[in-house]
């Protein structure tokens, strides 16, 4: 049964996600990113705005995020496999190993404390921000991919740690990859198809996780169908994927403007400042 909905808060929700689409868009466009290192903190400040519960807010953000990754994944996946630049078979190894992880998470998502996905964020994104700003590229592990064994413990990892986060894993195969010699280009057309190992099996897996928490929430109506299934919002969903498409060209001709070194730092920046607004928001 639809959930009674006042016409004011749905234009105010519908009004801010279209905005928030369009502000991804462009510092997705910027970054060269488009999973939860830019959606979730977006969406993090929206659901605060529109008085979803803090107890809810972070996993409502990383399932919508998994789920907006989802055709924006699939398409990038296509693109560079038609290129010819993705490593099938890394993709290959790492595919059971990362919905394994993904499934795991999906799991802890359902019973883990608030805070928790707020700690992985910070963590997570602090270290790529750490890499972006003063990482060097003669920093290397190895010059050759470690074993089947390590490669399927780090893509169980991935899958952890991209579902509690609400990205595409491109940041984390990426650094991984890197350091162990491949070109950053094969590295990111090989950790597109990442995405879409990790975005749809996540996002079930959040519509899971949430059923049950939004019959706690029945005054939240951004938490109720069908505004949203679990904890994905359809709305967010809806509205946030056709405005970050049309803007992301906007972004990606002011990062055009911008050298290779001005985009590390910006970004690097970027995650920082998100680092320090969760990490503010653990403390108080």
């Amino acid at each position: 049964m639809f959930a009674a909905i006042p016409t004011s808060e749905l234009v105010m929700l519908a009004g801010a996600l279209l905005a928030a689409g369009a502000v991804t868009g462009i510092l997705a466009g910027v970054f060269g990113v488009g999973g939860g290192a830019v959606v979730v903190p977006v969406l993090y400040e929206l659901f605060r705005v529109v008085g979803v519960p803090e107890e809810v807010r972070m996993p409502l953000c990383v399932g919508t995020s998994l789920a907006v990754i989802i055709p924006t994944s699939i398409r990038s996946f296509n693109a560079h496999r038609a290129r010819g630049k993705v490593d099938m078979s890394i993709v290959r190894v790492w595919a059971i190993p990362v919905v394994l992880g993904v499934g795991l998470g999906s799991f802890i998502a359902r019973y883990a404390p608030a805070d928790l996905f707020k700690v992985v964020f910070v963590v997570v994104a602090g270290i790529s921000a750490v890499r972006l700003l003063f990482g060097k590229d003669n920093w290397r592990l190895g010059t050759e991919v470690p074993g089947k064994i390590v490669m399927s413990i780090y893509g169980v990892v991935i899958g952890v740690l991209s579902s509690l986060m609400g990205i595409g894993g491109g940041q984390l195969s990426s650094l991984f990859m890197t350091f162990y010699g491949r070109p950053i280009h094969q590295a990111v057309a090989t950790s597109s198809g990442l995405g879409v190992l990790i975005s749809i099996p996540g996002a079930i897996g959040y519509i899971y996780a949430g059923w049950p928490r939004a019959a706690e929430y029945p005054d939240v109506a951004a938490l109720q169908f069908p505004m949203a299934l679990g904890y994905v919002s359809l709305i967010g969903f809806a509205l946030f994927v056709p405005t970050s498409i049309f803007t992301a060209p906007l972004g990606a001709s002011l990062a055009h403007a911008l050298s290779k070194r001005r985009l590390e730092i910006a970004f690097g920046l970027f995650l920082l400042a998100v680092c320090a607004r969760f990490a503010w928001s653990l403390l108080t």
